[in-house]
Formats: C-alpha cells, sequence, structure tokens
C-alpha cells in the first residue's frame, strides 16, 4: 500500500479512495494499477491508519523535501481531520524544519463534512491548489459530474474565497485540453475577483 511517495522534489501523500467527483478527465478512470507518479498502485486496498500514515512520514527524511502535499486518486478533504492530525503531530516533531504542505483539492471540503473549515486550517496548510476547470457552473457539472450537482461549483468558489483568510496561497488550477482563450481569460477573471492565484495545467492522456 502506497502512503507516501516521491515525486520531483515533494512528498506526497496518498490517504482516501474516495470522492465526490467522477472527472472526465481523471487518471482513476480505468487505472487502479499503477500511475504516473509511482511504480506502484496509488489505488488503496483501503485506507491507512492516522498512525500508519505518520509512521510513512517518519520513515522518510521530511526536512529534505521541498514540500508535502496531500494528493492522490481519491479527495483528500475526506480525510481533512486526520490530515490536520498529521500535521500537528509532524509541526511538533519538526517544527521550522517540516517543509510547507499542500493539499491538492476539488474545493468541496465543507459539502463533504457538513461544516465550515476553513478556519481549521490555519497555521497547518500552506498551499491550496483547488480545481477550477471551468467558468460556468454547468460546464463545471458536466466536466466534473460532483454528487452534488451544480451547487458543488459555487460551493467551491465559497472555499476558495474563505480560506484565502487562512491559508498563504491558494491557487484555482484549470485543465488546458479544449480550453478556448475565451475560457482561460474567463477563468482568470475569476481568480482575480476571489482575490487568488489561477494555474493553466497540461493534460496528461492516461
Amino acid at each position: 500500500m502506497t502512503i507516501t511517495y516521491e515525486y520531483g522534489k515533494a512528498l506526497y501523500v496518498n490517504l482516501t479512495n474516495r470522492c465526490n467527483c467522477a472527472c472526465t478527465f481523471c487518471l482513476r478512470h480505468g487505472r487502479a494499477q499503477g500511475s504516473i507518479y509511482t511504480r506502484d498502485s496509488l489505488w488503496l486496498e483501503r485506507e491507512p491508519t492516522r498512525q500508519e500514515a505518520l509512521d510513512s512520514f517518519l520513515s522518510r527524511d521530511l526536512p529534505g523535501y521541498e514540500e508535502i502535499v496531500f494528493c492522490g486518486y481519491g479527495e483528500p478533504t475526506y480525510r481533512l481531520d486526520d490530515i490536520l492530525w498529521l500535521v500537528d503531530e509532524l509541526k511538533g516533531r519538526f517544527g521550522a524544519k517540516l517543509p510547507p504542505v499542500r493539499i491538492n483539492t476539488n474545493g468541496h471540503a465543507n459539502l463533504i463534512l457538513g461544516r465550515d473549515v476553513c478556519p481549521e486550517l490555519k497555521g497547518r496548510i500552506d498551499t491550496l491548489s483547488i480545481s477550477l476547470n471551468a467558468s460556468k457552473p454547468e460546464e463545471y457539472a458536466a466536466l466534473c459530474r460532483p454528487a452534488q450537482g451544480e451547487q458543488a461549483y459555487q460551493a467551491m468558489l465559497d472555499f476558495a474565497r474563505e480560506s484565502a483568510a487562512y491559508v498563504p496561497h491558494v491557487v484555482l488550477t484549470i485543465v488546458d485540453k479544449d480550453k478556448s482563450p475565451e475560457e482561460i481569460g474567463a477563468c482568470r477573471r475569476i481568480a482575480e475577483e476571489l482575490g487568488v492565484a489561477l494555474r493553466i495545467r497540461s493534460f496528461i492522456d492516461s
């Protein structure tokens, strides 16, 4: 079971397969075996416990990484309580030597967990990378297919706006596949209105 894995100069963390979206471009479709990041499958036969994840962290030379990234095949904020526990444990052990912590997320944490989690991120999470992916709710719903439908789009925008008050770096991301210059411009304006950055990611064919 792959819990932590290296990619570039960062340490990535894989805690869950669960996701409320079924994005049309997602690598998880038909890819339970293997991944672009590691020779081992990121598809978990079960979710690791907090202690297993902590043990995996402690088996690494954490100060040697440039960043810690909670990512994987699933939506990591399903395990947000565990993420925050892990960060607290690691900060207690490594202090200022702990690399910055990022969460790659669809921005639906408040929907998934049924509470406003943004204040809980303060002092723990350094970067949020939130998948924007479209400039209109209907396009977003067709592309990302969230279980909550079009309302998930506004929830994601609200999450991005509020989290910027607690997290130093909040970045919206879009995948460049089939995006016109007009669509990219519209996404850029959304990010500017929310007071966050925009990153355009290259499509990776699985």
